[in-house]
């Protein structure tokens, strides 16, 4: 296993996270590393949103976003390219 130091941790985190780990029955190491293994492992869970889902999500909160999408059948017929 790896070992990792973070420096310059504010007071209030620290204190924060010393009752966390005592409400979990843990010691505050091991609250820090259930944290961080929660953390990276919900950034795999959900896979990236495509272009209209990332605008979807974007709108949400202002009430979305409904656009009328042209139909998908042709209107005339394709142009010819044959000599």
């Amino acid at each position: 296993m790896a070992t990792l130091t973070i420096r310059n941790v504010d007071t209030v985190v620290k204190e924060r996270l010393r009752v966390l780990a005592a409400r979990h029955g843990r010691s505050m190491e091991a609250e820090v590393r259930a944290i961080l293994s929660e953390a990276a492992a919900g950034e795999n869970d959900e896979p990236e949103p495509n272009l209209a889902e990332a605008i979807r999500r974007r709108f949400a909160p202002l009430g979305g976003v409904d656009l009328e999408l042209p139909s998908a059948e042709y209107v005339e017929e394709p142009p010819s390219f044959d000599p």
